[in-house]
């Protein structure tokens, strides 16, 4: 740091001189010293411009030598001006040796003629492979990034070539592909959960709705099996030494009479029954989970009684219900799908209308041209406004937890847009929340 001096004491310092002279000889001394101030001036702003100068080179040094991927400068001539450390680290060759050789041979002599662009500046150049010598031979191989630099003046000055390995890429691909698998995974195994929830509304459903007919046909058959004892009765006394007299007493005993007379509706309730229970069966059989297969046919109506038929017995709350469903409503489909549909909706009606004093569910189902809309509607609180765009987005709900997955409208909104409709969600006027979904319109 350059050190000032104390200022010329002129009354000490200067002979005693005549007037004129002594004026001109303090100008003089005058202008050296404001020279002389200017010097040291300028010396300290030197000194601080060099000291920047020096933290943005060290600054500019430890940024390249924590760079991980491979840097190498060149210049118009396509010759080696610099090198990182992660080329030093990667072919073992120092850049005091590489600086001023020609950038293409720093590549494998097989991979020099796909990289021309190494001596054309001002063309940038992405993701193309090479690989680099090294002391024990070649590199792996490196994915290079080629782009110009400009000098102050903006003309192309050189080119920067940017390489990383591919190994490091390529395990960086192999853990993102695993997360994804894995992730997938997950996914699979929550939407099998949620079907598996669904599957087991549909079957607590469906246990009631068989018990029914089972019951009437068990009870029928158990009245038969008393029946087939007291005919048996009678029949031995008609075969054997019973005089007329006997045999009807017997009669009015046993009430044959009026046995024979229940035997036709018996039989006919018994096989009423049967025919319900193998109704149900078939209605199971077609609601299948499963979206393989092409698609059919069906009475949208159908699956929309049986779907709320079947919610309502499998429990978990009670609610009015009012439906309003038009006639002929055809469509095509996996009918077991929209099946599925129609049971979250009115599962998540039921809930939302659990807190009203006088619970009610309106369902209508409307032909329109070319469509069929089915509107599931409750008095319940409604949906949040905030909440409205997100009703369908995977695992939200407003359940609290163990109540709800928030996969069941996920999947009901694709279920719908596979089969060519539309779906969403709205606040009713008069209090409660409505969803609505389309399909289009078939043939009868």
């Amino acid at each position: 740091m350059a050190q000032s001096r104390p200022p010329l004491n002129l009354d000490t310092e200067l002979p005693h001189l005549p007037d004129a002279q002594e004026t001109a000889w303090i100008e003089v001394i005058r202008k050296m010293e404001e020279v002389y101030s200017d010097l040291i001036r300028y010396e300290v702003d030197l000194e601080e411009k060099n000291k920047a100068l020096e933290d943005a080179q060290r600054f500019i040094t430890s940024v390249l030598t924590s760079m991980s991927d491979v840097l190498v400068v060149c210049d118009s001539r396509g010759r080696v001006q610099q090198v990182n450390q992660a080329f030093h680290d990667l072919t073992g060759l120092a850049g005091d040796e590489l600086i001023g050789q020609p950038v293409r041979g720093l590549f494998a002599e097989e991979d020099q003629g796909r990289l021309t662009f190494c001596e054309v500046a001002g063309t940038p150049v992405r993701d193309r492979e090479a690989r680099l010598r090294s002391r024990d031979g070649l590199t792996d191989w490196v994915a290079l990034n080629c782009s110009p630099r400009l000098d102050t003046r903006g003309r192309a000055a050189g080119m920067v070539l940017i390489g990383r390995p591919l190994g490091e890429l390529r395990r960086a691909y192999q853990a993102l592909n695993d997360a994804h698998a894995e992730l997938k995974q997950t996914q699979r195994q929550l939407v099998q959960s949620e079907k598996m929830a669904s599957l087991g509304r549909l079957v607590a459903g469906v246990a009631h709705e068989l018990n029914n007919p089972i019951s009437f046909i068990y009870g029928n058959v158990h009245t038969l099996g008393k029946y087939r004892e007291r005919l048996n009765t009678y029949f031995a006394a008609l075969h054997g030494e019973a005089s007329p007299e006997d045999r009807a007493a017997l009669r009015e005993r046993l009430r044959i009479d009026r046995l024979l007379d229940d035997l036709g509706p018996l039989i006919e309730g018994t096989l009423e029954g049967a025919e319900r229970v193998t109704d149900i069966v078939k209605n199971l059989r077609r609601l299948s989970f499963s979206r393989s297969g092409e698609a059919e046919a069906f009475e949208l109506g159908a699956v929309i009684r049986t779907a709320v038929q079947w919610t309502i017995k499998g429990g978990g709350g009670t609610a009015d219900f009012a439906l309003d469903l038009a006639p002929d409503l055809h469509t095509r489909g996996h009918s077991g799908q929209i099946h599925q549909v129609m049971v979250n909706l009115v599962r998540n009606a039921l809930d939302a209308a659990a807190s009203a004093a006088r619970p009610e569910i309106r369902i209508r189902a409307e032909r329109l041209p070319g469509l069929l809309r089915v509107t599931v509607a409750d008095n319940g609180p409604g949906i949040a406004p905030d909440d409205i765009s997100r009703v369908f987005d995977p695992f939200f709900t407003t359940k609290v937890v163990g109540q709800g997955t928030g996969l069941g409208l996920w999947i009901s909104y694709g279920i719908v847009k596979e089969h060519g409709g539309a779906i969403e969600a709205a606040n009713r006027p008069e209090g409660g929340a409505a969803f609505v979904f389309t399909l289009p319109a078939g043939e009868p």
